[in-house]
């Protein structure tokens, strides 16, 4: 099943999205007290690893190889955060994480409106859902 490279490159751009977002996790989680909090981040860092088989596994099927490397720019991201976090209360972690949430989304909407077939945007509208839930389950810790 070929298919344009156009299109494993825009998925690759949403797979690259969801690595970001489960080593963000990895950072926020750290820097939480609360128990409860962390549950429902584990929770959305779960989420975001089975965008990413769901993705990579599509990726290979359509001919494409997916990129799993989060690179330079993925880890200067994390030293930001984690920098930006420092000592900082739960409440901030929640507000961050929402913000990120929210970023993630509308990057993936972006990426959605570019040149995909009917396949692969019903694919990235799948992944869209879980992270809009995600991001509904942030929203209720502020």
């Amino acid at each position: 099943m070929e298919q344009e490279p156009q299109t494993a490159d825009a998925l690759n751009q949403l797979l690259q999205g969801e690595y970001m977002a489960v080593d963000t996790f990895n950072v926020f989680i750290s820097k939480l007290e609360d128990e409860s909090i962390k549950e429902t981040f584990q929770q959305v860092q779960d989420n975001h690893r089975e965008n990413i088989q769901t993705l990579a596994g599509y990726i290979q099927n359509i001919g494409g190889k997916p990129n799993e490397n989060l690179g330079f720019k993925g880890r200067m991201a994390d030293m930001k955060l984690s920098m930006e976090l420092g000592e900082n209360d739960d409440s901030q972690v929640v507000k961050k994480a929402v913000e990120g949430e929210t970023n993630g989304i509308n990057m993936a909407e972006k990426i959605l409106r570019g040149k995909l077939d009917d396949k692969s945007r019903d694919l990235a509208g799948e992944v869209l859902k879980k992270d809009r839930s995600s991001l509904e389950g942030l929203k209720k810790l502020m």
